[in-house]
């Protein structure tokens, strides 16, 4: 168990990207309406599915969070809430959400923790990486997805831990 911490934590400092069986690092962030909201928070209700994606606004993420928008009952029918987090501010985070109507919070990481965290900062630093995790009430990452660009993909995970849980 140390050793994996341990293992863990080097990852984090490379910026190596978390994978399927590790533990999901702790993190604090202010949601888009000034709240703070950590991850036990977010586990409190089942499990979780975290995305990170680049920036609001621009074309792919819109795509990405109208989609997430479109299948949010199916999530919560599945017993899973959903957020995403990028290093936007709350203000900017807010009027995204207001604009496509997302009934799902977001949450700013304006200096990139979790970010860094999770692994998903972009090459040289620059951007955030688009990965989306499932990650269980005992904050073990059971499932995952990188498609930075191939925005489908996110959508087909999303249908297969909607799938996955809706069988439990």
């Amino acid at each position: 168990m140390v050793s994996r911490i341990i293992s863990q934590q080097v990852q984090q400092i490379k910026n190596v990207m978390l994978d399927i069986g590790d533990t999901a690092p702790n993190f604090s962030l202010k949601d888009d309406e000034d709240q703070w909201v950590s991850l036990d928070d977010l586990l409190l209700d089942g499990p979780l599915i975290l995305y990170f994606y680049p920036a609001d606004f621009t074309p792919g993420c819109t795509a990405e969070a109208c989609d997430i928008r479109d299948r949010h009952n199916d999530i919560q029918e599945a017993g899973a809430t959903i957020v995403g987090v990028s290093p936007q501010s709350g203000s900017t985070h807010r009027r995204f959400r207001d604009q496509f109507e997302l009934p799902f919070p977001l949450l700013a990481d304006p200096k990139k923790e979790a970010i860094k965290a999770f692994g998903v900062n972009g090459p040289l630093g620059l951007g955030v990486r688009r990965v989306t995790y499932l990650i269980d009430q005992n904050k073990m990452i059971t499932n995952r997805v990188v498609a930075d660009f191939a925005i489908a993909r996110h959508s087909q995970f999303i249908d297969r831990v909607v799938s996955d849980l809706g069988d439990y």
